[in-house]
């Protein structure tokens, strides 16, 4: 995933996505994500790494425009953060993520301030809180679900230096929540990503039946529901077929968080990721009274990184 941002001082950040192209800015109070969707053909579930590497390439310049209209001062920029990897793990890593990294590193030698690095992982756990009013947990050991495109990780989340260290003690054994509902979409005609789409789509359905997810401690499989979809959607209508999806995934991620906060008692549960932006998931969580970042911080953007390096530089002075 490819993402860049910047930081206002003491901070700015750099970084872009597998599906997303954005750059932000971050000064402590506020601050601006400028961001791009990257363009899929009809019917099919994602780019190549060629392609996704291309689009990035083409999309930075004019986001990058955008966002410094509005941050005319060089000097408010008192550092430059990136996102160089998926996770901050032994081999993690994406080609996509080089021409975020190849930007926040120009902006960083031609403004003559430090470069920071992080995961993209941790950049979706620092802007699910920052959005949600609760920054303070990055001081503190708390429960995460990465739930996107190509991960469904529940994590426990622990102060580490500058960032926070993501240990996996959760989720899909095989296909993610992303893939299921993409596949889903696919499915049904929708465009790609479908999760918006799918949520508007099963506003309206009736049905509540659900293909229960054998979830034994905090594991489960969603490869069996996809079946049970293409199964169910034979008989039934799209808005229908859209929540039955949706419902699956949510019941998974209930009963795997339900078994954690047990393990984990006292532990508040944060999701971060596109699929934490669906408004059945949000509902059924409801009663854990986990914390979710607004929608529009929930998918993949450059603000995450941005808050990490504004709050590396605090910690330095």
């Amino acid at each position: 995933m490819c993402r860049s941002q910047l930081l206002r001082r003491p901070n700015a950040d750099g970084d872009t996505s597998n599906y997303t192209t954005s750059i932000a800015y971050f000064d402590g109070a506020g601050g601006l994500n400028c961001s791009k969707l990257l363009e899929v053909k009809q019917g099919e579930l994602g780019l190549r790494q060629s392609d996704a590497v291309f689009s990035h390439v083409k999309s930075l310049p004019a986001l990058s425009g955008r966002l410094f209209s509005v941050l005319q001062d060089s000097d408010a920029i008192g550092a430059v953060g990136v996102s160089t990897r998926p996770r901050a793990v032994d081999g993690s890593y994406m080609p996509c993520f080089l021409v975020g990294v190849t930007q926040a590193s120009l902006l960083s030698q031609a403004l003559h301030v430090p470069l920071l690095e992080f995961s993209h992982q941790q950049g979706h756990v620092a802007a699910s809180l920052w959005s949600a009013g609760h920054l303070e947990l990055m001081e503190q050991p708390h429960l995460a679900w990465h739930l996107s495109g190509g991960t469904t990780e529940l994590l426990l989340v622990e102060p580490e230096g500058r960032a926070v260290r993501c240990t996996r003690i959760g989720g899909t054994m095989d296909i993610s929540a992303g893939q299921l509902i993409d596949r889903t979409g696919k499915l049904l005609g929708l465009p790609f990503p479908s999760g918006k789409a799918l949520d508007e789509l099963s506003a309206g359905a009736l049905d509540k039946n659900l293909f229960r997810v054998k979830c034994p401690e905090m594991e489960f499989s969603l490869s069996g529901v996809e079946n049970q979809v293409v199964r169910y959607h034979m008989s039934h209508t799209a808005s229908e077929t859209a929540a039955y999806a949706l419902r699956c995934v949510a019941e998974a991620v209930f009963l795997a968080t339900s078994h954690a906060t047990k393990i984990y008692p006292g532990l508040p549960v944060v999701f971060s990721g596109g699929v934490a932006s669906n408004s059945m998931l949000r509902n059924r969580m409801a009663q854990l009274e986990p914390i979710f970042a607004e929608p529009r911080y929930s998918t993949d953007n450059a603000m995450g990184i941005a808050v990490l390096t504004w709050i590396a530089m605090e910690k330095s002075t």
